[in-house]
């Protein structure tokens, strides 16, 4: 009952902001997209689902609540080309248990393009009309370079509530920049994190649960809209050396994307990610998936002592060819000593 109390509370927290901007409030569609680029090559190469399955550092990122489940100290890194080397993406992550059932974990993305020309200033305007007429020029001394940047640093805190059940939460800060403008923003994300079954991990996310709020240094003022994230995860053991493990997540957003999604509901919208994951000795991994952009992925992993490492691998779809594909590699060290390791609750007092 309280799994499903918590996440009835999580739709209508959603649901609330929607109607309020029926009521006059603009919110920016897409203003929130650079938070959805996902972490970790594992993830990457199961279609970017996340929700449900993670149980480490990137849980800081996907499902705050699962930063319950780790045993022990983590870091986590990652570097990512998109679009021919034209977009870099990286990210870097920790996550500290506490006590026995509380856990706090740190998040940074950020999503650059560097190198835009800038020819605002090098019109040579005969005429003086500011339009480039066909007697007009650009005088290349004059472009200047600038780029773009995305920033997001997130600060989670999890508790677990029993052995089943655990629940959590991120605030994260905003910074964007487009040449020489730019904006501050501050949100916050609710998520849980249940398994209620061996094998069998469910996980919901509240993302931008209060809406975040970007500040422009123009005065404009951005809205990102909630979006209500469940997912999935049942690990089915084949043997004692081989497992597959499906995933599958599904993001309902509140912004108005109708043509633009998999599926239209009207007052919100639907995208899956779905992925399948085998393993051998829980020590090497490949794994498969496809995007909610109707991309493939695929990739593999190897666990070697305290050091897990992820490659992935996107191609993209018709209507990006000539982009290139994406590559993602990622890096986990875990402290498996016993002075990082989650300390065990007190005994009960007889």
């Amino acid at each position: 009952m309280m799994i499903k109390s918590f996440l009835r509370g999580l739709l209508l927290s959603a649901l609330l902001p929607v109607a309020a901007s029926a009521q006059g409030f603009v919110n920016a569609k897409y203003a929130g997209e650079f938070l959805g680029f996902g972490v970790g090559g594992r993830s990457a190469a199961l279609g970017g689902a996340g929700i449900g399955y993670a149980n480490d550092v990137t849980a800081g990122y996907f499902n705050p609540a699962a930063l319950s489940w780790i045993g022990y100290t983590q870091f986590a890194l990652l570097h990512e080309s998109r679009f021919s080397g034209q977009i870099n993406y990286e990210y870097a992550g920790g996550a500290l248990p506490l006590t026995s059932n509380q856990t706090i974990g740190i998040t940074a993305i950020r999503l650059g393009l560097d190198g835009i020309k800038d020819s605002r200033n090098a019109l040579i305007d005969r005429n003086g009309n500011g339009k480039l007429d066909e007697d007009d020029r650009i005088d290349e001394a004059k472009i200047t370079l600038g780029g773009a940047a995305d920033w997001a640093v997130y600060g989670s805190y999890s508790r677990k509530i029993d052995s089943t059940l655990a629940v959590g939460g991120s605030v994260k800060f905003l910074y964007k920049s487009v040449l020489e403008h730019s904006a501050w923003g501050v949100g916050f994300d609710v998520s849980a994190s249940y398994r209620p079954l061996p094998g069998l991990s469910l996980g919901a996310t509240l993302s931008d649960a209060t809406k975040s709020l970007l500040i422009w240094d123009t005065g404009n003022q951005e809205f990102i809209v909630p979006a209500l994230h469940l997912g999935a995860a049942y690990k089915y053991r084949i043997g004692d050396k081989h497992s597959l493990m499906p995933v599958v997540d599904g993001a309902f957003r509140f912004e108005g994307r109708h043509e633009s999604t998999e599926l239209n509901l009207g007052f919100t919208s639907l995208d899956v990610q779905a992925g399948l994951e085998y393993s051998y000795k829980d020590l090497i991994f490949l794994r498969g998936g496809y995007t909610d952009l109707k991309q493939i992925t695929a990739g593999a992993g190897v666990k070697l002592p305290k050091l897990n490492i992820d490659y992935a691998f996107t191609k993209e779809n018709a209507d990006l060819e000539g982009f290139g594909a994406t590559h993602r590699i990622s890096l986990m060290l875990t402290l498996e000593e016993s002075k990082f390791a989650r300390p065990e609750a007190p005994a009960p007092v007889e």
